[in-house]
């Protein structure tokens, strides 16, 4: 009976060796927990990353304009004008031409949003990573988008503002354009013969609708990215990316 118990005790001693062991291993190998700090910064780092790729990938030639996901067309009060071109004269040229130029007034500013969301990126709490990463899909840039849209708002205004009052092409900007074809079509509409048509004035302000646009494909090429570095490894080009959506990929 005491050998047994002596077996017992050793196999019991060899076990917790072996456990012991393992964990030391799994320890050098990198399997080790994460870290508060690991995972805010891992985090943070997918968002400075995805925000910079889907930043400069919309402020390319035709980075809004060649991309039917994210091209802006004019507002749906101006339905009233797209149906009704052919009263106006050279009314598809006009109309072609202030949507391109409402483009690349998207795409110059998309140059300067980087830094916004960088700076949006920095005040992410530990608790929020976690929650984020937690979450899953899209959770990153949902995040981004509920804390920070009207800051981003704010401060992006101005230079959509900015860009659609500066000169593209022969002296002419994109308020300029805008203008130009509202102005046809309102007089069309205060005309006798548009008010028997019952036509309607369109009154908007263009630099707001652009800003509300160019965010929505800032932050949609933004979900595109986050999904890239959670579902594709080769996308997470850091090893702090590589532990921290590994380690979640692996908990799922």
């Amino acid at each position: 009976m005491n050998k047994l118990f002596k077996y017992i005790a050793l196999s019991i001693f060899i076990t917790a060796g072996c456990a012991e062991l393992t964990q030391i291993v799994q320890t050098i190998e990198g399997d080790r927990p994460l870290t508060q700090t690991e995972v805010a910064n891992g985090l943070r780092e997918a968002l400075k990353i995805g925000t910079d790729s889907a930043a400069s990938g919309l402020s390319r030639m035709n980075g809004y304009y060649g991309d039917e996901l994210v091209k802006i067309l004019l507002p749906p009060e101006a339905a009233v004008i797209t149906d009704n071109l052919n009263r106006i004269p050279g009314g598809e040229k006009l109309l072609e031409d202030v949507i391109l130029r409402i483009n690349r007034s998207a795409e110059h500013a998309a140059k300067e949003a980087t830094p916004i969301f960088v700076n949006a990126v920095t005040k992410m709490t530990i608790q929020d990573a976690f929650t984020v990463l937690r979450d899953g899909d899209n959770a990153a840039t949902q995040y981004l988008r509920n804390h920070t849209y009207n800051e981003l708002f704010k401060l992006y205004q101005p230079k959509i503002e900015s860009s659609l009052n500066q000169n593209l092409v022969t002296g002419i900007s994109t308020n300029d354009s805008w203008q130009n074809l509202t102005g046809q079509w309102n007089r069309l509409a205060g005309s006798l013969a548009g008010q028997i048509a019952g036509f309607n004035t369109v009154e908007i302000e263009l630099d707001e609708y652009l800003t509300h646009q160019a965010l929505d494909g800032l932050f949609l090429k933004l979900a595109e990215e986050e999904a890239k570095i959670r579902t594709n490894p080769a996308a997470r080009v850091t090893a702090l990316l590589e532990r921290v959506f590994g380690s979640s990929e692996a908990q799922r």
